[in-house]
């Protein structure tokens, strides 16, 4: 859990890079599958199986929500996106969890699900724009 800064900041730097390069709906799709990844190798811990519905559907909204933005603004698309996935991933957390895992482990999972999610949606973006830029995609 200690590595969720860098982690969450890279993958959500790589949804924004895929959405702008590869398109919506393969970025939708990078996203789906670095869930299953994350969890599969360990880098999500298996007390948060349960959420990881919940991650790929947030990673989608950040995608589509980006995407539909992001030609008025980049940053107007990143930020909307960002806070509509933290928005999700809080509530759906607060309300899932209780139910499959203890009080005790349920509140510092959902600690991982709120505000980190919003730090580390906002520094992807920083990062991928830097990406863009220096590629001359934006």
């Amino acid at each position: 859990m200690g590595n969720q800064y860098l982690t969450g900041s890279l993958v959500n730097a790589v949804l924004f890079i895929s959405a702008v390069t590869l398109g919506w709906k393969n970025a939708v799709a990078i996203g789906l599958i670095s869930s299953t990844i994350a969890l599969a190798t360990g880098l999500l811990p298996i007390v948060m199986a349960p959420m990881v519905p919940f991650i790929m559907a947030a990673n989608a909204l950040l995608v589509t929500s980006f995407s539909a933005l992001r030609g008025k603004s980049f940053w107007l698309g990143a930020g909307v996106g960002a806070v509509l996935k933290f928005a999700f991933l809080w509530a759906t957390s607060s309300l899932i969890l209780n139910l499959f895992i203890e009080q005790n482990v349920a509140d510092k999972i959902a600690g991982m699900m709120g505000l980190t999610q919003l730090f580390t949606a906002l520094m992807g973006a920083v990062i991928a724009y830097g990406a863009l830029r220096l590629g001359k995609k934006i």
